[in-house]
């Protein structure tokens, strides 16, 4: 049996550091123990100097931002003559599709060079079935990889009753201000929630004090949760409320689902493919967040036992999967027919 022709992969992340995504590490080893696959972390001397054959980039708006205005022109200009770089070399540039939008909030020259390059990509991979591509997009669907084994290392405590949880970073769009008000309507006192993470911004930060400080059964710590602390409060809850008002990818809900907690989302076609995957009684889903949901969800997910399905989800394919990706995405650019072999092949083991 022949050995598969090498491929050197530059990936858009630099070396993982200890709060980097789990996912992004998981992919990474993954990766490097992928027969025929060259994996190379990113640093801008690495990207523009080096030789590779993909460019692999997951949120590229980290590329053209900077912590002060000189910094974020310095790497919008390095961002540009990226591009060039990878156009000039016929270099396929392949993204992974966490997000569907772009960020709010970032300047128009950084919004005109995430369009250009998002028009440079040659090949798009979707962590999950339901995501949206115009009509020629190449694509290929592989699915995001639970973190079971990752929070394996951390005890597993009991759950608790009535207790409830939020966890993740806080920003305006997880919906965690409409929790604190909607909880706050609940009567009662056999349920309590816990919420935990790192606010975006500091203002953000005190309007979920001022609500928490109004319910005595709320309990908040505004910081970046440590995976143990993040495994201790999963495992303690009884259910994870994750009211993000537009949840596409979550890596939240399947951390919950990883730790065998069921959770409560929006109702969407994405959250519903979900429950159809790992079962219905795991993930309950919503039309309008209200007190009554929130209650009916708790009570429900106390008879919830066992292990959600996860089965689909194992790391072990993501390498391979990934391989086949980027082969094909150089197949599109070295046939110069980068939108030719448009749509999706679904990759499997």
């Amino acid at each position: 049996m022949t050995e598969p022709e090498r491929i050197v992969v530059q990936q858009s992340f630099p070396d993982p550091r200890p709060t980097t995504n789990p996912y992004i590490v998981m992919l990474r080893d993954a990766l490097t123990s992928t027969p025929g696959l060259e994996v190379r972390t990113f640093s801008w001397r690495r990207a523009l100097l080096g030789r590779y054959d993909v460019f692999h980039a997951h949120w590229p708006e980290i590329l053209v931002s900077g912590q002060s205005r000189m910094k974020a022109l310095v790497r919008q200009g390095l961002t540009v003559v990226l591009i060039l770089k990878l156009r000039v070399t016929r270099t396929p540039i392949v993204r992974t599709v966490h997000n569907l939008h772009l960020p709010d909030g970032i300047s128009r020259r950084e919004r005109a060079i995430l369009r250009w390059f998002d028009r440079r990509t040659t090949l798009r991979i979707r962590l999950n079935p339901t995501t949206p591509f115009p009509d020629g997009t190449a694509y290929e669907t592989i699915l995001h990889g639970d973190y079971r084994e990752w929070f394996g290392r951390y005890p597993r405590p009991a759950r608790e009753r009535g207790r409830l949880g939020y966890f993740g970073l806080i920003r305006r769009y997880k919906g965690v201000e409409q929790l604190l008000e909607v909880f706050a309507r609940i009567a009662g006192d056999d349920l309590r929630l816990t919420v935990a993470g790192k606010p975006s911004t500091e203002e953000l930060a005190e309007t979920i004090r001022a609500l928490a400080d109004r319910d005595e059964r709320v309990r908040v710590q505004l910081s970046f949760l440590q995976d143990s602390e993040l495994a201790d409060l999963v495992g303690r809850s009884e259910l994870i409320v994750l009211p993000y008002r537009d949840m596409h990818n979550s890596g939240g809900v399947l951390t919950a689902l990883s730790l065998d907690r069921p959770v409560l989302v929006p109702d969407n076609e994405t959250t519903a493919a979900l429950a159809d995957e790992v079962g219905p009684a795991w993930v309950s889903r919503y039309a309008e967040l209200t007190p009554e949901v929130i209650r009916a969800a708790a009570e429900h997910a106390r008879g919830v036992e066992g292990r959600p399905d996860l089965s689909a989800r194992s790391w072990a394919d993501a390498g391979p999967q990934h391989a086949t990706a980027y082969r094909r995405a150089i197949d599109l650019v070295r046939g110069g027919r980068r939108r030719g072999r448009s749509g999706e092949q679904t990759v499997s083991s």
